[in-house]
């Protein structure tokens, strides 16, 4: 065989590939030749066609990659023999990657057809090797061998693996064996007449969590995953707790393309001591939990969301599910869709109570309109409104309080002007007006007729940003090759006159809720439409970036911002200035972060809240976390406060052994309040972790708690992990099963 037509036929090049799948750009037909180790010559034969190198050659072409010490290709064919440490690499007509290696094989640039006498493959989750492949890589054709070892390891010489006298492997990445002998180490332990596994993820299998808890005693969480196809996961939770009792129930994720994704769970437990919840009111044994959601998304704007959530009692989470209380202790339920146009959005959202122990506003609907900003003609102005229409029901579940509902109106429309001057100040004066509108409002005293509100808000936001650059700014230490500093000064002028009708006046559904930050002061960002009061307040921030570049990539090596407001005209309760924040991140280096975010008190002089962290992380053996949080007491809002110190530490011993520590003190009453300490162990085919943790359930300003203390083993296959790389950093209790 020979190449035809050599100076249209092919590309010879001298570039280095640091990879094989790394081709050097080639007008599409092109088969580009280069040597393997980008450093030796390559030679063509042109009466025989084979191109050689010292240390081998790489051939592109079609999306194809052949490496070898010799290959022989044959451009009319697309026909080629590779002889010696052959690798070959494509992409499948699903868009799988695929990789097959051997000493001889025989490939198709376009068919995708190959032959090898000896050959070996992997795409996780199995591993292939054999004699006598035969067949096609096309869509609609078969590859077989004989003699196969399947396994899920990645080692040359698997402790776990099946041998077949015959296997075939279908266009569905389907692998089918006849006469398979499961082998643990040199035992064989099992015979499968005929035995079937799948690149895709179709698999069935077992996970088993046992363990340890003072508030369980030993228990046994474990879960059966039934892959029903690739799209269709189901789930079935067996689990048993000595001082709890049974739980179990399904679980169902699918995937529906175009129509969406979602899933379902149902969990049942029958609670031997739910006094153990350490809840005030009493609790039945029968308790359950059942969620369901479901998303979509299209090309053409739209989006739809939906979440039910419903629950026995509070406490379901918190005691049987603490990875979700985590995330989020008081779920909502909710079906909201969304449809995006150009310059406007029309958004319904659903939101009724489904846990009556839960504080809910319901929404029967909320409809809302949003014209995104958007210029107005050939003119320098700009317009943007909000407007919605809503039914609302106020539900205080078990904080106690009235009912209340009524009908709500809003619309908010604002007009801008942009302007630069100087070709570098940016200034935007603003003026709009917000009309709402409540209708007869059911259960409130004080508050029985229809009532309408008119508010007025104008202002002015004025930046800039100005940089420098210092080329030479030069440091080892901080790995900076340059420098550029980038400064943001802002300033918005903000003035609401008092409204016609007060907040007090008026049924209070969206209302301000107590927050340690501070809350936006513009519409309509300022979302609490029933609490809207007076504004006469010029919010001042500035923003430093110090950039550098570091692998021949712009990276931030410092970023602060610094923020706070100046009330001109503080209302009841305020001060002229409340607290100055500042959000600090500083990356000396690639492998180490150093945050710090802090409030002070302007007129107490002392700080209300601060939260430092230092994150070491130089390689992939060892990395070490030291953090501080620090949170005044605040009656009014929050609560109690804490003086938390906590650090993690994660050592890797070898390619075997590792662990991870986390400790948590908290400083004003002198208790570590929880200490966790994990052993993973590498076994080959599966990875386990053996865990360890310690909590003092004993809140600073009290005598009297309990101590939860937890052992537990998880287990997870190699090929099918349980959770993804690093997830109990940082969500640890995913070791824990619950």
């Amino acid at each position: 065989m020979r190449f035809t037509r050599w100076g249209q036929a092919i590309t010879l090049t001298a570039a280095l590939l640091a990879r094989a799948d790394d081709p050097p750009a080639t007008e599409e037909g092109d088969v580009v030749i280069t040597s393997r180790d980008g450093m030796s010559q390559v030679e063509l034969d042109e009466a025989s066609g084979i191109a050689t190198a010292l240390n081998g050659v790489v051939v592109h072409w079609k999306g194809s990659t052949v490496i070898a010490r010799k290959v022989l290709v044959d451009r009319d064919t697309g026909d080629a023999d590779a002889e010696g440490d052959v690798e070959i690499e494509y992409e499948d007509h699903l868009g799988h990657h695929q990789m097959w290696r051997g000493e001889k094989i025989h490939y198709n640039f376009l068919s995708k057809q190959m032959d090898a006498l000896q050959f070996r493959m992997g795409r996780t989750p199995l591993f292939l090797s054999g004699e006598g492949l035969k067949g096609s890589g096309a869509a609609d054709g078969i590859q077989s061998a004989t003699n196969v070892v399947v396994t899920t390891e990645d080692y040359s010489n698997p402790i776990y693996k099946i041998k077949a006298r015959r296997i075939t492997i279908d266009a569905n990445h389907r692998v089918q064996a006849d006469d398979a002998v499961m082998y643990l180490g040199r035992v064989p332990v099992m015979y499968f007449p005929h035995y079937s596994k799948t690149f895709d993820g179709n698999r069935n299998f077992w996970t088993l969590t046992p363990g340890y808890r003072s508030l369980y005693g030993p228990f046994l969480l474990s879960a059966y995953h039934w892959n029903v196809r690739t799209n269709l996961e189901v789930v079935l939770d067996l689990d048993y707790r000595q001082r709890r009792g049974p739980g179990l129930g399904p679980e169902v994720n699918y995937n529906v393309g175009d129509y969406g994704v979602g899933g379902a769970r149902f969990y049942y437990l029958w609670d031997d001591s739910p006094n153990l919840s350490g809840f005030t009111s009493p609790i039945d044994r029968n308790r359950y939990r059942y969620d369901l959601k479901h998303s979509l998304t299209n090309d053409a704007g739209f989006s739809l969301q939906g979440v039910l959530h419903s629950q026995s009692d509070p406490m379901v989470w918190h005691d049987f599910d603490e990875r979700a209380y985590r995330a989020n202790p008081q779920p909502k339920t909710f079906l909201e869709g969304d449809q995006q146009w150009r310059n406007w959005s029309l958004d319904t959202l659903v939101q009724p109570q489904i846990n009556s122990f839960y504080r809910t506003v319901e929404r029967l609907p909320d409809v809302k309109l949003t014209g995104l900003r958007q210029q107005i003609g050939e003119t320098p102005l700009y317009y943007e409104s909000d407007s919605s229409l809503a039914y609302l029901r106020y539900r205080p579940g078990l904080l106690g309080g009235t009912n209340y509902s009524a009908f709500r109106g809003d619309s908010f429309q604002q007009i801008l002007l942009p302007q630069t001057y100087f070709g570098w100040l940016n200034v935007t004066p603003r003026a709009g007006g917000r009309l709402t509108h409540y209708g007869d409002v059911e259960n409130v005293p004080g508050i029985t007729s229809d009532k309408d509100r008119w508010v007025f808000q104008t202002g002015i936001d004025v930046g800039f940003k100005a940089s420098r650059v210092w080329t030479d700014a030069k440091s080892e230490w901080l790995d900076m090759d340059g420098l550029r500093h980038v400064v943001e000064p802002t300033v918005s002028y903000v003035y609401t006159p008092r409204p016609d009708k007060t907040p007090a006046e008026l049924p209070q559904f969206d209302t301000e809720l107590p927050s340690s930050r501070l809350l936006p002061l513009v519409f309509p960002n300022y979302s609490q439409i029933d609490s809207i009061d007076s504004q006469n307040t010029i919010r001042m921030g500035v923003r430093n970036s110090l950039q550098t570049k570091r692998e021949g990539r712009v990276t931030e090596l410092l970023s602060w911002s610094a923020y706070t407001d100046w009330r001109l005209s503080p209302n009841p309760g305020q001060t002229t200035f409340p607290d100055f924040f500042s959000d600090i991140e500083f990356i000396p280096r690639n492998w180490l972060i150093l945050t710090s975010q802090f409030r002070y008190d302007i007129y107490g002089k002392h700080w209300r809240e601060s939260n430092n962290k230092i994150t070491i992380a130089p390689n992939d053996v060892w990395s070490w976390s030291l953090g501080h949080r620090y949170l005044q007491d605040d009656p009014l809002t929050y609560g109690l406060g804490n003086n938390a110190f906590y650090n993690t530490v994660y050592y890797r011993l070898n390619e075997n052994w590792g662990f991870r520590t986390f400790h948590q003190f908290e400083g004003r009453n002198g208790v570590l309040q929880e200490q966790q300490y994990v052993i993973y162990r590498d076994l080959r085919s599966w990875t386990t972790a053996f865990v360890f943790r310690l909590r003092e359930n004993t809140p600073f300003g009290t005598s009297n708690g309990s101590t939860d203390w937890t052992v537990a083993l998880m287990l997870s296959l190699k090929a099918f992990p349980r959770y993804g790389l690093g997830s109990d950093k940082d969500q640890p209790t995913t070791l824990f099963g619950y």
